[in-house]
């Protein structure tokens, strides 16, 4: 109603203004009749309002449509009323959302194919690269441990990248099933080892109760842990402190716990860690640091039904904890959710 008053007030004054200057030629002129006067524009008046009220029901559904948004696409194929302006309004959002779908169809197939091309190119990536690492790792040289460390980084890097990718379609690259947590912990402290010894951090396992499983999708669980792993023993590089990783149970819920003591976070930046590409205070003075580690923690945990809890202080260190809220004890135990 607001819309179709808006769209014909200038008619309206345009009326009034006629009415207006007629009336008043005819009084300049010496006419003093005041009852047909007023009785002229009484009849003027109600046809312009028959003309309004009829307008406004013929064309209602077209002024509701323009004056209120899309629910969706589909929404736009209403059939409208057979008015000349409301079919072509219709013809409009016909063509609109054709040339929508022929767009979005094209990003979606340069996109299907960028990520192709980057999964295969992270595969072809690593081939070399464990060329390289089987070739150096038994040489004790100074300068072969600096080819080693460039070769985990770039490892890391190339497994961020493929992660991304496989992050796009999580729905179908993951397998939930019960996931022994101190095997996997175990698994991700050997595949680090030389991380730790490199930056003179110590691992400290702690597993309060050895046999909990949790549902879980391993690979992604796996990434997850060593991204944090990896950034706490980064930012506790050279203190010879040492980085916890513990399991335990907290009320229906499984955690998995990463605490070090190394630099901390600034309190201003804790809110944003798990924004892509956020580096912080941090990440200033440490280059390595791309910003998408927590990030593709957080998208994944959010996946998989997990909970990403984070405390940190300035140089006190952090604590990231993995919550899983459903678990079981052996293998025969149903399993408990919350």
């Amino acid at each position: 109603m607001k819309l179709f008053f808006r769209e014909h007030a200038l008619l309206i004054v345009v009326q009034i203004l006629q009415f207006a200057i007629m009336l008043s030629i005819y009084w300049l002129d010496g006419y003093r009749q005041l009852k047909p006067a007023l009785y002229s524009s009484f009849l003027g008046f109600f046809l312009l309002g028959c003309y309004l009220v009829y307008h406004y029901i013929s064309r209602r559904r077209y002024f509701q449509r323009l004056n209120a948004p899309l629910e969706s696409l589909d929404a736009s194929f209403e059939k409208m009323e057979t008015a000349p302006v409301a079919e072509a309004l219709q013809e409009l959002l016909r063509a609109q959302y054709r040339h929508y779908q022929e767009q979005l169809t094209q990003a979606k197939r340069e996109q299907k194919q960028h990520l192709t091309f980057m999964d295969q190119w992270v595969h072809q990536m690593k081939t070399p690269l464990s060329v390289i690492e089987l070739t150096v790792q038994n040489v004790d040289e100074p300068e072969f441990a600096s080819i080693r460390e460039e070769l985990e980084q770039l490892r890391g890097g190339l497994n961020t990248v493929l992660y991304m990718a496989r992050l796009r379609t999580f729905e179908q690259d993951f397998h939930v099933k019960a996931v022994h947590l101190s095997k996997i912990i175990s698994e991700v402290l050997n595949d680090n080892k030389r991380l730790f010894i490199r930056n003179q951090v110590y691992p400290e396992v702690i597993t309060g109760e050895p046999d909990i499983m949790a549902e879980s999708d391993e690979k992604w669980l796996f990434f997850m842990i060593s991204q944090v792993v990896i950034n706490a023993v980064k930012y506790s590089a050279g203190s010879g402190e040492k980085v916890t990783i513990s399991s335990y149970l907290r009320g229906t819920e499984a955690v998995i716990e990463i605490s070090d003591r190394g630099v901390g976070i600034p309190a201003s930046d804790i809110r944003r860690v798990f924004d892509p590409f956020f580096t912080g205070d941090n990440g200033r003075g440490f280059r390595e640091s791309t910003g998408m580690g927590l990030y593709l923690v957080q998208e994944a945990a959010n996946h998989l039904g997990h909970r990403i809890e984070l405390e940190s202080q300035v140089g006190s260190g952090t604590t990231v904890r993995i919550v899983f809220t459903s678990y079981q004890l052996r293998p025969d135990v149903n399993l408990t959710s919350m």
